[in-house]
């Protein structure tokens, strides 16, 4: 099947609705970019290792590596995202429900971005198609094997990256004890730069594979081919939907970096090494897994574990307890969001 771009504009003729659904993918991958990249550079702007704006275009070169790299090495991400769902039926009832499950993350996506909180684009994108699954297919557009990944996915980021995020700082206290703070100071800015551009690798992997599999999803309807994620990504959609990522990254990062690392907890150098390592533990073994998890919650776990191995009361909990309160609220707003307008554009249009 070609699945060149000239095709995909030639297929656009015949459904205008996949054009609708590719600019919404972009615009969601942008959003994304702006309240989930940044998590992973957040310790390093907290920890002064990298200043705001060099932190941002490290993350924004990195997302875009990260997207197109990972999907060479390994689609698994992608592969649930394809899973999770069921959208057969009439093409274009499908693509309506596509476009509706789209605007839903979007919506939710842009008012936590407004709130500075860093709520998990991947589980507001996931609750928007299964919303708009259900309303086509009923509880049959809903796969359990494959959608329980994401609560896999969502219990592992936060205890692994709470308990990683403990563990780890306490390793690296008991490795430097007798250390002179001033002669290991450079070795942790160089070590944190690292995590940070590890981190943003792994977000685009993650994040990106997820975007880029609802556009594909689009495309594969459309073009009446399977829907199992069997098919190959074209290079065009690799690239587009990275530079989107990077895009949302330089626009809107700075909102968040300051919610997560600077509002929620202070950090010493070591300590932002501590928690960028539990996350890019706790990411690359997500990836490779399969589970979509979220960038924001293994990077906050992380952070909130390093705060709390030294003594709790150094985690501002109530800050914490916004954050959770928005995780909580994604799954059923967006979920009946997507719902009620995929009901709607299919008895509309």
């Amino acid at each position: 099947m070609d699945l060149s771009l000239a095709a995909f504009v030639a297929q656009m003729a015949t459904y205008p609705s996949l054009a609708v659904i590719i600019l919404l993918v972009l615009l969601v991958t942008i959003i994304s970019g702006a309240t989930d990249a940044p998590n992973a550079i957040a310790t390093a702007v907290s920890t002064r290792c990298l200043s705001p704006t060099a932190a941002l275009i490290l993350a924004a070169v990195f997302n875009f590596i990260g997207l197109v790299g990972m999907t060479y090495i390994s689609t698994a991400v992608a592969h649930t995202m394809f899973g999770m769902v069921n959208f057969s039926g009439q093409t274009h009832m499908a693509l309506l429900a596509l476009e509706a499950a789209m605007i839903a993350s979007i919506s939710w996506g842009f008012f936590c971005w407004w709130k500075g909180i860093p709520a998990s684009k991947s589980h507001s994108l996931i609750a928007g198609i299964t919303g708009g699954a259900i309303a086509m297919n009923g509880f049959a557009g809903v796969v359990p094997g494959e959608w329980v990944k994401v609560i896999y996915g969502m219990v592992f980021s936060l205890a692994a990256g709470f308990l990683l995020g403990w563990v780890a700082v306490r390793v690296v206290e008991w490795l430097f004890a007798r250390v002179d703070r001033r002669r290991t100071s450079t070795v942790f800015v160089i070590t944190q730069d690292i995590c940070a551009a590890a981190l943003s690798f792994l977000h685009g992997a993650q994040d990106g594979q997820k975007f880029m599999s609802i556009a594909m999803l689009g495309i594969a309807l459309s073009f009446g081919m399977e829907t199992d994620g069997s098919t190959g990504f074209p290079l065009w959609l690799m690239i587009t939907c990275s530079l989107a990522i990077s895009l949302g990254t330089l626009i809107g990062g700075k909102r968040i970096i300051k919610s997560v690392a600077m509002d929620m907890v202070k950090l010493e150098k070591y300590q932002g090494v501590a928690a960028s390592t539990s996350t890019i533990i706790t990411l690359f073994i997500s990836s490779i897994t399969g589970m979509p998890v979220s960038t924001s919650h293994a990077s906050t776990a992380a952070i909130m574990g390093v705060g709390a191995s030294k003594n709790p009361r150094h985690v501002k909990w109530d800050v914490a307890k916004n954050m959770v309160t928005a995780w909580i609220l994604t799954f059923p707003c967006c979920g009946l969001i997507g719902y009620a307008l995929a009901s709607l554009f299919m008895m509309v249009f």
